[in-house]
């Protein structure tokens, strides 16, 4: 037992000891990797900050119910979203100039698009449709009491949304385009809900609003009794002179199924809204992003059908990559199985970590010439004082008689029958790899030779 414990220790040992060579033989090679890739992480930057603002508009919007489930869709992965109150798109779109915001959604039309592109704000994508909603009290019109054409307006009173919303420079333009003046209406610019009890009461004659169907406002109004929504026959007109609007249909009962609202089908003017981002934004944040935007807006609406959103025909501005490889491509398989930190770590490093792989296949081929030089070394160390020992022995034959004097001052065959023991004890505690073991009992034999050779000389003498 005690000599099976011995064996084991020994082969552990051996194990252990080449191990060790084979370590420090790659060293170089292994630091030269791990100092490149350091750098391109660094470079790169692979992991996101765990924290992104994203502009949402008024409190109680669509835009602000969006931002709650961006908010949870991406809690999942560890990132917090702090969500931006402002006015409308168009504070969300300045919020993204200004730096205040890293992500917004920001609607068609609420500004100048290429300075925005200049300024380096991108698209992840067109989310969904913003109607322009034309709610108004029939009594208030003359017979037939129906809001059929914006000229209409004239002297009524209509609540315009707030300023920031991008509704007021909107419906200035398209009273432009119908011969209108600005004064021809009288204007307010109230906050959604609070238009919509005073049109409710009477104090307002007509609301305008510019948002998804999903606004509680909106959704509030349709069932209002007193309350009517307008379709504009010139709707394809307008949609023709201002490039940023489409035309879409509400169908008949798309709102309540059993009370047939509304009653009939319902041409809509309307703005695509896009999740934009600043160039700088941390790429994985904007691909989570345009990730989320699959889930949340996929579903078929009232105004659209499965599918048709995100999408990125309709964005006015440049789609970023990530965008339009979360839309249009077709994710790694890796992101199902891996967690999102490694996902996206292997995604933005893969290419590096191939570049190093075939950098490092011709840098290895020194190793296996490192590691042998290093083995054999161990053995090869001990011929350096053999050879020493030889030429002494050497030098003492040429000088005749005067061996066993020098052998009196300590440098003579019992010096170096002395020394050649030492080094054969000392090469009996080498340890090589099996592969070269040749070269160890050759050392080994080669100073039993020398030792023979040293007694074969002072044989006579004794």
């Amino acid at each position: 037992m005690p000599r099976r414990l011995s064996q084991l220790s020994q082969a552990l040992h051996e194990a252990l000891l080449s191990l060790r060579d084979m370590f420090t033989s790659a060293g170089p090679v292994l630091v030269l990797a791990c100092a490149l890739l350091g750098a391109a992480y660094w470079w790169l930057d692979p992991q996101p900050p765990h924290t992104v603002t994203l502009a949402t508009g008024p409190a109680g919007s669509a835009y602000a119910a969006f931002g709650e489930r961006y908010a949870q869709a991406l809690a999942k992965d560890g990132i917090t979203v702090h969500l931006l109150p402002t006015d409308g798109t168009v504070g969300n779109l300045q919020a993204l100039h200004d730096g205040r915001a890293d992500v917004a959604f920001v609607r068609g039309g609420s500004g100048d698009m290429r300075q925005a592109a200049d300024d380096g704000i991108v698209s992840l994508g067109a989310l969904f449709y913003e109607p322009m909603w034309l709610f108004y009290r029939p009594a208030a019109l003359p017979a037939p009491h129906t809001l059929a054409a914006l000229t209409q307006l004239q002297g009524l009173r209509v609540n315009v949304d707030e300023a920031g919303s991008g509704v007021p420079e909107l419906m200035r333009r398209l009273l432009d385009a119908n011969a209108l003046p600005p004064d021809a209406i009288r204007a307010s610019e109230l906050p959604p809900a609070e238009a919509a009890q005073a049109l409710r009461t009477g104090q307002l004659d007509v609301v305008v609003l510019m948002t998804a169907p999903e606004s509680p406002v909106v959704q509030g109004l349709l069932q209002s009794r007193g309350v009517a929504l307008a379709q504009l026959p010139q709707a394809e007109a307008l949609s023709r002179r201002f490039a940023f609007l489409q035309t879409v249909t509400l169908p008949r009962g798309m709102v309540n199924l059993a009370a047939d609202l509304p009653p009939d089908d319902v041409t809509l003017l309307t703005a695509t809204t896009a999740l934009l981002s600043r160039e700088d934004t941390h790429p994985a944040l904007r691909q989570l992003f345009a990730q989320a935007a699959q889930q949340i807006h996929g579903d078929a609406g009232w105004l659209n059908g499965a599918r048709d959103f995100p999408n990125t025909r309709t964005s006015e501005l440049p789609v970023s990559a990530e965008g339009d490889r979360a839309i249009n491509g077709t994710p790694p398989f890796w992101q199902r199985y891996l967690p999102f930190w490694a996902s996206n770590l292997l995604e933005r490093m893969w290419l590096v970590i191939g570049g190093l792989i075939v950098l490092l296949l011709p840098l290895s081929r020194v190793v296996p010439p490192l590691y042998t030089y290093r083995v054999r070394q161990r053995v090869f160390r001990w011929y350096a004082r053999l050879r020493d020992v030889e030429a002494r022995m050497e030098e003492g034959a040429e000088d005749g008689g005067e061996g066993a004097e020098k052998g009196k001052e300590g440098d003579g065959p019992t010096e170096w029958l002395n020394e050649l023991d030492e080094l054969d004890r000392v090469a009996s505690q080498i340890t090589v790899p099996l592969a070269h073991a040749d070269e160890l009992y050759a050392l080994r034999n080669n100073i039993e030779k020398t030792r023979r050779r040293l007694l074969a000389r002072a044989q006579p003498a004794g």
